[in-house]
């Protein structure tokens, strides 16, 4: 586990004191008291049983978070269009204090929830009450009845998005540039659509019908959470299975441990510059994640051999590609990941392997990959060298760019770190010496191919 950084604990600090305050007027509040408690007992059961939320969100640090019905908001926005903005906040604490949390620090993260969602409820209510929602809420006048409650639901994101960002700036050592970027827009559309659910109980509430009315509202929202937990549930298999090959990896070639996550990273970035949609780059990711798989067919004396690489040794390694694609052939989900697997030794010119592929025949993802894999080999602290710097590393990438690598695939990869920097989350500690630089230009074309990094740099056992 990561230890929390004391930057950290006062954010967070911070943001509890900020809950408390917003709560502080609660005894001197007028309101229904069964009605926050029937609410709250709701919110909690849903957050005990159902799906977790998405990756990175409210994380402390590392990219779990607690589990629960967390993107589940009926509820909670419901209580802010229905009480005054204490007690519509107090209707979040129980439910994220009782959340299940699978990841450490427990506590932390808990406490952290309860205060983030409370201030984001209160802040929605006030606002929802201020423009007149109450009134709307008891006598509906649609649409007139939609502006606050359309308000409240931005306040409740753009909330949600101040708060997000600065723990990831902080916990997940995001670039301040990046923490923010992206997060309005991905959770205003569904919480809006849970924006109308919480307006359309606390519409049924006030009106004659009465609550079991309005909780009737929640049987089809509650229908559509369990099928998106199932996707949830599903992607994390997939990150098992993928984390359990890796860690296979990491342990069979002691070298490259931490290596394939920055590859998977690396990527990642050059995805996102590509204009790569979300699905793709997240295949992409695993391909540069599952790279070197096909270790796991290479004996480990070759990984771990000392000396020289003899010719046969060299063609027992190469077959590492191969290998891979066929340990992950029946992977479903990795799409075109595999032919990544397959293909990223793989050089323009055709000096590459296993088939030497010339140019565009080599996939897209194969020549993303390569190029992150080259870049982490260079940018990595060894027990045997100093990582270069990344400009110097580019710059080798630049000069080895149109024989070796995709001109394009450098180009991106240099915008990337640019606009957001290297910070890789992991570091590699073992390995064995290296001669060479990346390309050099007179290399005999075996003496090239070996580990997947460009030339002799990645042939750290090279004649």
């Amino acid at each position: 586990m990561r230890s929390v950084s004391a930057g950290t604990r006062v954010y967070v600090t911070c943001v509890v004191l900020g809950a408390v305050a917003v709560l502080a007027p609660l005894p001197t509040v007028r309101v229904a008291w069964w009605i926050v408690v029937l609410l709250a007992v709701l919110y909690a059961g849903c957050e005990r049983i159902t799906l977790p939320r998405g990756p990175r969100a409210a994380g402390i640090p590392g990219h779990a978070v607690p589990q629960g019905m967390g993107t589940f908001l009926p509820v909670l926005l419901a209580g802010a269009f229905l009480l005054p903005p204490p007690a519509a906040a107090l209707v979040a604490v129980p439910g994220a204090l009782l959340a299940r949390v699978e990841h450490r620090p427990r506590g932390l993260r808990r406490v952290w929830r309860a205060a983030q969602f409370g201030v984001a409820i209160w802040a929605a209510s006030r606002v929802h009450w201020a423009l007149g929602g109450r009134d709307a809420v008891v006598a509906p006048d649609f649409p007139y009845a939609l502006v606050p409650a359309g308000a409240a639901v931005l306040t409740f994101c753009l909330v949600q998005t101040v708060l997000d960002g600065g723990i990831l700036a902080l916990a997940e050592r995001v670039p301040v540039r990046a923490a923010w970027r992206g997060l309005l827009p991905r959770s205003l559309a569904p919480v809006t659509v849970h924006g109308l659910a919480g307006l359309m109980m606390a519409v049924l509430w006030r009106s004659p019908y009465g609550p079991v009315a309005a909780l009737l509202v929640l049987l089809p929202m509650y229908v559509s959470c369990w099928v998106f937990a199932q996707y949830h549930r599903e992607r994390a298999a997939h990150q098992a299975t993928i984390r359990a090959l890796v860690q296979a990896v990491d342990i069979k070639d002691g070298y490259t441990r931490g290596h394939s996550e920055r590859v998977g990273q690396a990527s990642m970035m050059i995805a996102r510059e590509l204009g790569m949609d979300d699905r793709r780059a997240e295949v992409l990711r695993f391909a540069g994640i599952l790279h070197d798989v096909g270790k796991l067919g290479v004996p480990t004396r070759l990984l771990r051999k000392d000396g020289p690489l003899t010719p046969e040794e060299r063609r027992v390694i190469e077959l590492h590609p191969e290998y891979g694609h066929e340990m992950v052939r029946g992977i479903g989900f990795l799409g075109e990941a595999r032919s990544a697997i397959l293909h990223h030794h793989e050089r323009l010119d055709g000096s590459g392997y296993p088939y030497g592929l010339t140019g565009a025949q080599i996939p897209e993802f194969a020549r993303v990959v390569a190029v992150a894999d080259a870049f982490d080999a260079m940018t990595s602290t060894r027990s045997y060298r100093r990582a270069r710097p990344v400009p110097a590393a580019l710059a080798e990438l630049e000069r080895c760019a149109g024989a070796q690598f995709d001109p394009g695939m450098v180009a991106a990869l240099t915008r990337a770190l640019g606009r957001y920097g290297w910070h890789p989350a992991v570091t590699a500690d073992t390995g064995t010496p290296l001669r060479g630089g990346v390309c050099p230009p007179a290399a005999p074309a075996d003496s090239s191919r070996l580990e997947g990094h460009p030339t002799n740099f990645a042939g750290r056992r090279s004649p």
